[in-house]
């Protein structure tokens, strides 16, 4: 028996699946959530996703990550985001791609190696009364089982701010981000044609107040605001797990992953790379035949977002 889906608990079943576990999932949302813009995928998450055998479906939907720039409102560049120094250490580019395909591909693997049943509609109430060997807990930031098996001393904390995320038809062939007083604002490439956007400005501000916000700011900042859909965009409080957790392991059966163990402010682009790795470590150890495995549901950065969608 599980609980959730989404890329974290995507990611961790196929690694338990590759190691011979047999998978199940309970998931408290009626269907899966494929909704979000795009996720920074580092060189090392391209490395676990090999691993889990979806990299080369990734690359074919991902674009690269180059030439962004720090800049003031006014559009002076401040500094050089080290993209192109990690692609000479690596030999490989930082990659973008839409949420939406790096779910389809994990999907695809997953379903390739057996799939797992996945229980929609059934939140979690009582994560002892869960029969399994092994319990991943990757239900996101208010993780119930985190809060069974590792007490309510870390918890989410507002960080005052509120991000929105969206998508603008078009390519600004300008990247990177601009930071002013309280606020700032990202591009990033996200597929051909599309340009991916952010924006953190203080608790509740509306869509208007966001463009007015950015208004004076360099181009083509106003101009990918006014020319994306306020209905479209996604808003959410910044939250972050504080204080940190000790250990994501308890009673060697119970482990954590992503936003239920190390819940970050998205801007600091570590949703989708600290998802993206082998099974944890009880699983690793255990390599039985075919046992039964219960994890639990996943909110990822700009996925599953820790807030509500709305204009």
């Amino acid at each position: 028996m599980v609980v959730g889906a989404g890329v974290g608990w995507l990611a961790t079943a196929i690694g338990l699946r590759r190691a011979g576990w047999a998978v199940t999932v309970l998931e408290r949302r009626a269907a899966l959530k494929r909704y979000g813009t795009a996720f920074g995928i580092h060189p090392t998450a391209q490395t676990a996703l090999d691993r889990l055998g979806a990299g080369d479906v990734l690359r074919a939907r991902a674009v690269p990550y180059r030439n962004a720039r720090i800049r003031r409102p006014d559009g002076k560049v401040l500094a050089a985001l080290p993209l192109e120094r990690i692609e000479r250490r690596t030999g490989r580019p930082e990659l973008i791609v839409s949420r939406p395909h790096l779910i389809d591909a994990l999907l695809a693997e997953l379903d390739r190696l057996g799939g797992a049943p996945i229980a929609y509609g059934r939140p979690l109430t009582d994560p002892a009364a869960l029969c399994a060997d092994l319990v991943v807990g990757a239900d996101g930031i208010n993780s119930v089982v985190r809060t069974a098996y590792f007490g309510t001393r870390s918890g989410p904390r507002p960080i005052g701010t509120v991000a929105w995320i969206g998508t603008a038809g078009f390519e600004t062939g300008l990247y990177g981000e601009t930071w002013g007083g309280g606020r700032f604002f990202g591009m990033t490439p996200v597929e051909p044609g599309r340009t991916n956007w952010y924006a953190t400005v203080p608790a509740d501000t509306t869509a208007r107040d966001v463009r007015d916000a950015f208004a004076d700011w360099h181009d083509p900042v106003p101009r990918v605001l006014a020319g994306t859909d306020p209905a479209t965009w996604i808003r959410y409080e910044m939250r972050h797990l504080h204080p940190a957790l000790p250990t994501f392991v308890a009673d060697d059966r119970i482990a954590l992953v992503g936003d239920a163990a190390h819940a970050m402010t998205p801007n600091l682009g570590q949703g989708a790379p600290l998802h993206d790795r082998p099974p944890p470590g009880p699983a690793r150890r255990a390599r039985r035949p075919a046992p039964r495995l219960t994890g639990a549901g996943v909110h990822a950065r700009r996925g599953e977002l820790r807030g509500d969608r709305r204009p």
